[in-house]
């Protein structure tokens, strides 16, 4: 297929053979955008961070357009734009590789709102154009694992196993052979099964789903009300709690509770909540009553890993993700003084 017919199939039309070079900038910047949500949740996996993941989609913009006269064709658009965004990450990596802490947290992880999630268009096996975000490929636990992968390897097992690229096209993309692609998704597969949880995340978001719904209501209940023996009832004995960018990781409910004691949470009053869902998890955000500006105001919010009917993660992130994340940035006034 020529490059003249593919960019006429993607709503560009009176071009010659020399693909991207007559398209002017405002066709151009219409092309890419239709794109640009689910390069930005590539460019996170890859990457572990809301904000530069918004960074590298912008670098691949720039480099597609000044390289537009290099598209000839020979793959999609969308190809073509994932390779350079893949790059973009490869650079930035290479550049400043942050190390996992030395407890296993990422802390320069970030959150990422199902309301953003929900732009990307739903699979469809006879549309292969289309992108399904797996629940399992965006949540917290897997974007923890995939950090924690060389920045090779973890290219190629997001472009193998979560968006299903073929190795060829894997190592044209990376500029390998494809016997050092499928060496490298080993390598990649291997160290995942060595930092994820031995048991997935059971919760689905879907209305069935009366007993996480129950649970997450009750954590929230008790968390208001700084009932830390009514919280430690709900977790699992091998829970773990961090609070990235802050340092730390509390393993067992015996250290998660005393680290609530020692913080003085127990101590708390003017707690507010509301709920939500960030990458695919439930969660809730925490608002504290400020005398001074007669409101309740943004806090931290917990994302929440349940399994088998009990929290076995919590994962905090503070109160500069509210705005991004689509919640208020106040509750108002309720009686408190």
């Amino acid at each position: 297929m020529s490059a003249d017919t593919r960019l006429k199939e993607l709503g560009v039309s009176g071009l010659d053979q020399s693909g991207l070079g007559e398209v002017d900038e405002q066709a151009f910047s219409g092309l890419v955008e239709r794109h640009r949500r689910e390069l930005h949740v590539h460019c996170y996996r890859m990457l572990g961070s809301f904000d530069d993941a918004e960074d590298a989609v912008q670098e691949t913009f720039l480099r597609a357009w000044r390289r537009r006269e290099t598209f000839e064709g020979r793959s999609t658009f969308r190809a073509w734009l994932y390779r350079i965004a893949t790059n973009v990450c490869l650079d930035l990596l290479a550049k400043r590789r942050p190390e996992p802490a030395t407890g296993g947290e990422v802390l320069w992880l970030q959150p990422y709102p199902d309301r953003l999630l929900d732009e990307l268009p739903a699979g469809d096996v006879d549309e292969p154009e289309t992108v399904a975000v797996a629940r399992e490929t965006i949540e917290l636990a897997y974007l923890v694992a995939v950090q924690h992968l060389a920045p090779r390897p973890r290219a190629v097992l997001i472009l193998r196993d979560v968006l299903g690229c073929a190795a060829k096209d894997v190592a044209e993309l990376l500029g390998d052979s494809v016997h050092s692609v499928n060496s490298a998704l080993q390598r990649a597969r291997a160290g995942m099964r060595e930092h994820l949880p031995a048991e997935r995340q059971d919760w689905t978001g879907g209305e069935q789903d009366v007993g996480t719904r129950e649970l997450v209501r009750r954590y929230t209940d008790a968390s208001v009300a700084t009932d830390v023996d009514g919280l430690a009832a709900l977790l699992r004995d091998d829970v773990r709690c961090s609070m990235p960018p802050t340092p730390g990781l509390y393993v067992g409910r015996d250290a998660v509770v005393n680290d609530w004691v020692e913080s003085g949470f127990e101590g708390m009053k003017g707690l507010r909540a509301v709920l939500t869902s960030v990458n695919r998890q439930p969660a809730v955000a925490f608002y504290l009553w400020r005398k001074r500006e007669g409101a309740y105001l943004p806090l931290t919010i917990d994302v929440l890993r349940v399994t088998g009917g009990a929290i076995t993660e919590i994962v905090t992130f503070h109160d500069d993700r509210f705005p991004r994340l689509g919640l208020p940035e106040r509750l108002p006034a309720d009686g408190m003084e």
